[in-house]
């Protein structure tokens, strides 16, 4: 306590003030078990989560191995789940080897800081994931920010940078508006520049290229030697964790200097054994992978059609623009009390400042689903929404 009498935090009550005058306070919303509304916020966009398969296969790893992996993924923490995940993983999309980490932020945090550092270049997007970021940040790298989906400004910048060693990072489907990257526009620039890309395919991954395999499988970029995908567990597989896949040197080092790897407890042996089963089940039903395109065009269309200015899906993820961040977390709270439940994106979480809802659909949303949505939405709309 200082001297006034003022107590250390007393800043924190202003920020917290200044985000209500703002409209941008949160809370958390228990969900309950039981929950009828319909879900149109999460991101289980295979409908995997509550699978029995998948649910069956978590409880059974649990009972099993135990509740957690009991410590870091290089002490005790790597089960022989763990691996069968990993060849699956690397299996299935293509590429040389992969490596599960606990979570997709830690998996983002872990590939860029091990592929960059102090003296190397990053160019990315201006809208990629906060974890991203925050991997950016922490490498110690020179970063150059460009214009959202602008190639031509990150090949410039390939080209006009100062360093040896340079990173492309961005993602293949923006989590805000559910927009596809250029990338192969990205790889090209960085072939011709020497340059390494990383590209975060969490809301690819399940939804796009063939049988679900990913944005990055799509582009045709899964087997090149200078790119590396991570992805996240946690949606169209509906487990927990993530992932990076790519060259077995890249997966090496990353085993050997991702500190999000080394020193974090490796994912619980639940998680990987839902994930595994998952990953399972995709392959045998590969027509999720199309349904869940499909629900997400039928939705966004339907939008459109009742007036309201809504993007066009390239995946799972559809935005639905408010008026300002008032009236989008009351729209937001009426659709919720009229059964549906929708995400609302708020600044700071939205880099163009522009309020919105976010709808994102599962491949088990039937048609009836999707019109009580456009219903509920349409009824609780706010002025000036359409």
């Amino acid at each position: 306590m200082t001297s006034t009498g003022e107590q250390v935090f007393d800043w924190i009550d202003a920020r917290a003030e200044d985000r209500r005058k703002a409209g941008l306070t949160r809370q958390l919303r228990p969900r309950r078990a039981d929950s009828t509304l319909l879900d149109l916020a999460g991101n289980d966009y295979l409908g995997l989560s509550r699978d029995k398969r998948v649910s069956g296969a978590a409880a059974a790893a649990a009972l099993r191995w135990g509740a957690g992996s009991t410590g870091s993924r290089l002490v005790t923490g790597t089960t022989e789940l763990h691996s069968e995940l990993e060849h699956a993983l690397a299996a299935f999309c293509g590429t040389q080897a992969a490596l599960v980490f606990s979570s997709g932020f830690a998996a983002n945090l872990g590939a860029i800081t091990a592929l960059s550092g102090k003296g190397s270049a990053i160019v990315t997007d201006a809208y990629i994931h906060a974890s991203l970021i925050d991997g950016c940040r922490l490498s110690r790298a020179d970063i150059a920010v460009m214009n959202h989906n602008d190639a031509p400004a990150i090949k410039r910048a390939l080209a006009t940078r100062r360093t040896e060693h340079a990173l492309v990072v961005t993602d293949s489907v923006f989590s805000v508006d559910g927009d596809l990257a250029p990338l192969g526009e990205l790889a090209e620039a960085c072939r011709e520049h020497n340059a390494g890309l990383v590209i975060d395919d969490a809301h690819g991954f399940g939804v796009l290229g063939e049988g679900g395999r990913g944005a990055v499988h799509e582009a045709g970029l899964i087997k090149d030697p200078n790119v590396v995908t991570t992805v996240t567990l946690s949606k169209s597989l509906g487990a927990q964790g993530g992932a990076v896949l790519g060259p077995r040197r890249v997966i090496r080092h990353l085993l050997e200097t991702a500190r999000t790897f080394i020193f974090d407890t490796g994912l619980a042996p639940a998680s990987a054994a839902a994930a595994l089963t998952a990953l399972t089940v995709l392959k045998e039903e590969p027509e999720r992978a199309e349904r869940v395109r499909e629900v997400a065009m039928n939705l966004s269309m339907s939008l459109k059609a009742a007036g309201f200015q809504v993007t066009v899906p390239d995946a799972a993820v559809i935005a639905v623009r408010a008026p300002s961040p008032e009236t989008a977390l009351a729209w937001a709270d009426d659709c919720r009390a009229a059964g549906v439940w929708v995400g609302c994106f708020r600044p700071p979480s939205v880099p163009d400042k522009v309020s919105r809802l976010r709808l994102t659909v599962r491949a088990d949303l039937t048609d009836g689903d999707v019109e009580k949505a456009v219903e509920v939405i349409t009824r609780c709309a706010p002025r000036g929404a359409s």
